[in-house]
């Protein structure tokens, strides 16, 4: 079991023949993820890539069974995307782009709530499933099978996490990086409890930073699910000056408890095991597993 996506994901690319949209849709058909077609509209009918272009998402799910989608449409129509993707009946929704406008991000947020989709992103690198499914834009051979999952607010610290593990000898589940934006679609807790109720996944690697309150809320959830599978945390931002966004439009220090020092604290009173330096993340992985078998 991986979550979010493996091989029977059928998954179409939005923004399919822009520049963006077929670099990483050609990374993603090399690595063997089931790309079934793509979106663009005005050019529906086309092949490219050897796949299918459709004019609308919901003649790609009619056409072929698209039930994912992964999202490379410039940042002012990106949220008109996100909003078409749910309406067409897409399950797994993963958007890339960067720079949505916060006031769309608002309205597509509320629009999709009540369906039965599930939102990763913006501004993300996606989620992988090693040697099933890439959607999204990691360096795929870093990743390897096995049974860890990745939860990371970080691109560049969710690929460092992943080779990090791999050395140490293990592999990896699924890896799903959330993104950096103020309005996410899956927080760090929905991503951590997806991973913790996976059977397959024996150990969480929870990767934060600075600013909003996502990773106290992912650390009062796993104390309070009482589970017993390990979670290895590391917050980014600990030398952050307050009130400055740091590399993404969320990290930012607004009070006393958005600070790396307070979120390590409070992880750590919910019986995370924190690593204080991302190098340490995969000898902390192995020594919880070792002493766990």
């Amino acid at each position: 079991m991986s979550v979010l996506v493996n091989k029977n994901s059928k998954i179409i690319v939005q923004g399919f023949t822009g520049s963006e949209g077929t670099f990483h849709a050609s990374q993603m058909i090399e690595y063997g993820t089931n790309v079934v077609g793509g979106v663009t509209p005005g050019k529906g009918g086309q092949t490219h890539l050897d796949k299918p272009v459709f004019n609308t998402v919901k003649d790609a799910v009619d056409g072929v069974g698209a039930d994912t989608s992964i999202i490379f449409v410039p940042p002012a129509f990106a949220a008109d995307a996100i909003m078409e993707a749910a309406d067409a009946g897409i399950k797994v929704i993963i958007t890339i782009t960067e720079g949505i406008p916060v006031g769309d991000m608002i309205k597509a947020a509320d629009y999709i709530k009540d369906r039965a989709c599930r939102l990763i992103g913006p501004n993300c690198p996606g989620v992988i499933t090693p040697g099933e499914a890439k959607v999204g834009i990691m360096p795929g051979f870093v990743f390897k099978k096995g049974k860890v999952g990745i939860v990371s607010k970080s691109g560049t610290l969710t690929y460092e996490a992943a080779d990090q593990v791999v050395k140490q000898g293990l592999g990896i589940t699924t890896a799903i990086g959330i993104g950096g934006d103020p309005i996410i679609g899956t927080t760090t807790k929905e991503a951590v409890e997806l991973l913790i109720n996976d059977p397959e996944t024996e150990c969480v690697v929870m990767i934060g930073e600075i600013g909003g309150q996502l990773e106290a809320d992912a650390a009062n959830w796993y104390k309070a699910s009482g589970s017993k599978k390990p979670i290895i945390g590391f917050i980014a931002g600990e030398t952050a000056p307050a009130g400055r966004t740091m590399g993404h439009a969320g990290a930012i220090v607004g009070g006393s408890d958005d600070t790396a020092q307070a979120k390590k604290k409070i992880m750590r009173s919910c019986g995370i095991h924190v690593v204080d330096s991302p190098a340490e993340i995969g000898k902390k992985v192995a020594e919880v597993l070792n002493s766990s078998c």
